[in-house]
């Protein structure tokens, strides 16, 4: 079985409403498909491609860009057209966008390990993470990255251009110009890349009536152990409640999925099922942990644009009775990847399966609804997203410098909040929050 993803929507996972997080890995998925025509000798296969290759001859021999026409060209413009005309998640996935996904799935990169955003024109950084070269080396929130291995670098160019100058392989190293804000002393730094591990755990901490909460911005290979370390932080700490924050996480992997939700089952019970072409590809996730679940009560923030993977652990958690979900109607990607591997470092990312919630409910193109319903204007929504990608903006004054507007308040938030104290209050454990 190949590595299944059920990544909703066309974006990086982990994106940063602020910034973009740096760093590249090489790791290859746990299970890789082979792919070759030979695999498939009918009489159909046969005439189509047959048919297939007399168009680019026509192509090549008679167009009038002979670059344009060339047969590798045309080969890939097939493929990416045949394959992405099935649906909206299929796609064929030359080397450098294959090297990108897996990189995004196993969840770890070689790089320095640093966020940074355009701001005013300039590329700034947000901040360097803990623990990484870029803060081993010094570099400090506000400085300005004005060149890369001695090339400047163009702020109103692709902030891409910028991330992949400054990934590489784990060992090699990169030099970055930088200007200190505080000084406006230049620096040439020559750094060393390390494998970064990104974290799914954006925030975990503890909210009003001893709720705790933990928001996640995606699914990748880590993201099972680093929620199981958060939820058991907090839990430590003798929380009344948790809300789980699901609100723009795009997605990723389906195993991680499973293992977000499964703290809260019994060992055996069905958490979700996936089902293919044919009747017996039926494929069932159980939870195998042993021991009582997690008896706490539970919300989960939604919104449209919630996804796939996490679509998953709110449609598991609503079907079974174990939360309540509040926000916003969610995005509706119910179908699952697997990813063959091609030759050349390529890949393809095809649509194999449907998934469902326990109770045989499905998701695809129709999303889950919030039990409590607290909608959103496009503006707000954008405004909140930017506040939580930027929590390290303690002070009202450099907010409002940074984005142009005074925080706001989160209204699904408190929403999610006063629903589990309304649960303390009707229990008679903690008293209603005034």
């Amino acid at each position: 079985m190949g590595m299944h993803t059920v990544t909703g929507m066309r974006k990086r996972i982990l994106p940063l409403a602020a910034g973009t997080l740096l760093g590249i890995g090489l790791s290859p998925f746990a299970v890789h498909f082979a792919f070759t025509w030979g695999l498939f000798p009918n009489r159909d296969l046969g005439h189509a491609s047959s048919y297939v290759r007399e168009v680019m001859e026509i192509v090549n021999d008679n167009y009038v860009d002979p670059v344009a026409a060339g047969y590798d060209h045309l080969s890939r413009s097939a493929i990416h057209g045949m394959v992405e005309s099935l649906d909206p998640h299929s796609e064929y996935l030359e080397s450098k966008d294959n090297e990108e996904l897996e990189e995004d799935l196993n969840g770890e990169f070689g790089g320095i390990g640093i966020q940074v955003e355009v701001r005013d024109g300039r590329v700034v950084v947000i901040a360097p993470m803990p623990g990484t070269p870029s803060e081993r080396a010094g570099i400090r929130s506000g400085d300005e990255i004005t060149a890369i291995d001695a090339k400047p670098v163009d702020p109103a160019g692709p902030m891409d251009d910028v991330v992949d100058r400054l990934r590489g392989k784990p060992g090699t190293v990169v030099e970055v110009g930088l200007v200190r804000k505080s000084t406006r002393a230049r620096l040439d730094l020559k750094i060393t890349r390390e494998t970064i591990r990104m974290e799914s755990v954006a925030q975990a901490k503890v909210l009003s009536g001893g709720v705790g909460y933990i928001e996640l911005t995606d699914f990748s290979e880590h993201t099972g152990q680093q929620f199981d370390d958060a939820l058991d932080g907090l839990l430590k700490r003798n929380i009344t409640g948790l809300i789980l924050d699901l609100r723009d996480n795009p997605g990723g992997l389906l195993d991680s999925a499973v293992d977000v939700a499964e703290p809260f089952f019994r060992k055996g019970e069905l958490i979700v099922y996936t089902q293919g072409r044919k009747p017996g590809d039926r494929e069932e996730y159980r939870a195998e942990a042993d021991g009582e679940p997690v008896q706490l009560p539970v919300a989960v923030l939604i919104n449209e644009e919630t996804a796939s993977a996490a679509e998953i652990v709110t449609g598991a958690l609503k079907d079974t009775g174990r939360a309540v979900i509040v926000g916003e109607r969610s995005f509706g990607k119910g179908s699952v990847q697997s990813i063959f591997t091609l030759k050349n470092g390529e890949g393809l990312r095809l649509t194999v399966a449907h998934y469902f919630t326990p109770s045989g409910v499905t998701i695809h193109e129709k999303g889950v609804s919030p039990q409590v319903e607290v909608v959103l204007s496009a503006d707000d929504d954008e405004k909140l997203r930017e506040q939580r990608a930027r929590t390290d903006l303690t002070s009202p004054k450099e907010f409002r410098e940074r984005f142009g507007f005074d925080p706001i308040p989160d209204r699904q938030l408190e929403a999610a909040l006063d629903v589990l104290h309304g649960i303390h209050a009707f229990d008679g454990r903690v008293p209603a929050r005034p």
